[in-house]
């Protein structure tokens, strides 16, 4: 049986390393619907993130990472095997950002999907004295 082709990857990319080269076994795979990591060699293991579980981005870029090219997104999700993960040393971090924000955004409002902010009041705003009444 022939191995399915995915046609929908919008971008992959590599773990890069020194100079920015793609010398690491760490691949990265993003569709309309899901992010891959995939890691190692000889014993390989692969995460699934789908997007609409993502819930906040942030691109950090060391000054080696700006001479080099490259740049690590750190990513918050609301799925349990991966709260909090990073697309490390990747080529143009700030379009793969972008286009995973966008993506995010979109499979949200395909799926129905909110976000809830919790927003911890501050005590002194409120007319609350502490007391139960």
């Amino acid at each position: 049986m022939a191995k399915k082709i995915d046609t929908d990857i919008l971008w992959s990319d590599r773990k890069r390393g020194l100079f920015g080269l793609p010398w690491s076994f760490t691949k990265y795979v993003l569709t309309e619907e899901k992010l891959l990591i995939t890691r190692g060699v000889l014993r390989q293991t692969e995460d699934e993130i789908r997007l609409y579980r993502i819930m906040d981005l942030s691109l950090n870029r060391s000054l080696f990472d700006r001479i080099d090219g490259v740049g690590t997104i750190h990513c918050c999700s609301a799925d349990r095997s991966a709260p909090e993960f990073d697309i490390k040393r990747v080529r143009n971090p700030r379009h793969v950002k972008d286009l995973i924000s966008d993506l995010v955004e979109k499979q949200r409002i395909a799926r129905g999907v909110t976000v809830r902010e919790n927003m911890m009041r501050n005590p002194s705003d409120s007319d609350h004295d502490g007391y139960n009444d």
